[in-house]
């Protein structure tokens, strides 16, 4: 791992491997590994994929992304990216997760002002996220393994699909489609959005659900701050049911991830993880009815 980083940092910047100084590893995410280098007083963040990492990450489409975005400046600048492995190199920066702060409610008007940034662009992606053919993918990706689905996931997914012409009646978007406050930092006055891997035209409420990742209550107190008024039902209901389709999709890589081994290998039970995002899937969806 060392000398992967190393040899390829050298190349990348045009320096000696001596040059290259490996300061530590930046903790947190379950799929990427990433470090910060640092090359003649200047830091770097080297990314290298997690396990498998290809089957959920069109690499080609994630640089054409990266460049697409580029001119809105929310983005960390990115120095170096090889599609075939997945090894990127950017300019490292110097601030705080939200994930990490004490009170994220406190930055929810910047998460707003960068969404916007984004979201009214009028860029667009290299594709769509294509959200109902992706939940496919991922399901496909499972039972490859001989995997039978419990019935109560058909029993969610058909009526998360129940929905679809609701939902399908809105707009697209460029969106960011991983934008939880892990992936949100805030340095000085500036806060940026990073990690680029998912982004397609979307819903735009998608990215407003992704901010209640971890927390979905933070999503509830988000949205109105995002909307700059108090929702409407109708949009009440799409983020409910995002965050539920987000459960049943993250269902499928967590017990993805834990036939291919890394449940052992991370020291973490993805097994037990894939069970309460079932759960929340059908709390999400039992929300949206609400709203009908």
């Amino acid at each position: 791992m060392e000398n992967i980083i190393k040899s390829v940092t050298a190349k990348a910047l045009g320096v000696n491997e001596a040059d290259v100084i490996i300061d530590h590893r930046l903790m947190g995410g379950m799929s990427n590994l990433m470090y910060v280098v640092v090359v003649n007083g200047e830091k770097y963040t080297f990314r290298i994929p997690g396990k498998n990492a290809e089957v959920f990450v069109n690499r080609e489409e994630e640089l054409a992304n990266i460049h697409i975005v580029d001119e809105l400046g929310i983005n960390n600048e990115m120095v170096y990216f090889d599609t075939e492995t997945g090894y990127k190199i950017s300019k490292f920066v110097d601030g705080t997760p939200l994930s990490e702060v004490e009170n994220p409610e406190a930055y929810l008007e910047e998460v707003s002002k960068v969404l916007h940034v984004l979201h009214e662009s009028g860029l667009k992606a290299h594709d769509d996220y294509r959200p109902y053919e992706r939940l496919n993918a991922y399901e496909k990706l499972v039972t490859d393994f001989g995997y039978k689905h419990a019935d109560k996931y058909f029993e969610l997914k058909e009526e998360f699909l129940s929905n679809r012409e609701f939902l399908d009646q809105f707009p697209k978007v460029i969106c960011h489609n991983d934008s939880q406050i892990s992936n949100m930092v805030v340095e000085a006055d500036q806060t940026y959005l990073l990690d680029w891997e998912f982004t397609g035209n979307n819903d735009p409420m998608y990215d407003v659900a992704c901010v209640g990742n971890k927390e979905f209550e933070l999503a509830l107190k988000f949205l109105p701050v995002y909307l700059g008024r108090e929702p409407q039902v109708e949009e009440s209901r799409r983020l409910y049911l995002w965050r539920a389709f987000q459960c049943l999709q993250w269902h499928n890589v967590a017990l993805y991830k834990d036939l291919i081994g890394l449940s052992k290998d991370l020291g973490l039970d993805f097994n037990m993880i894939a069970a309460a995002y079932l759960t929340k899937a059908e709390q999400f969806l039992s929300g949206a009815n609400q709203y009908k």
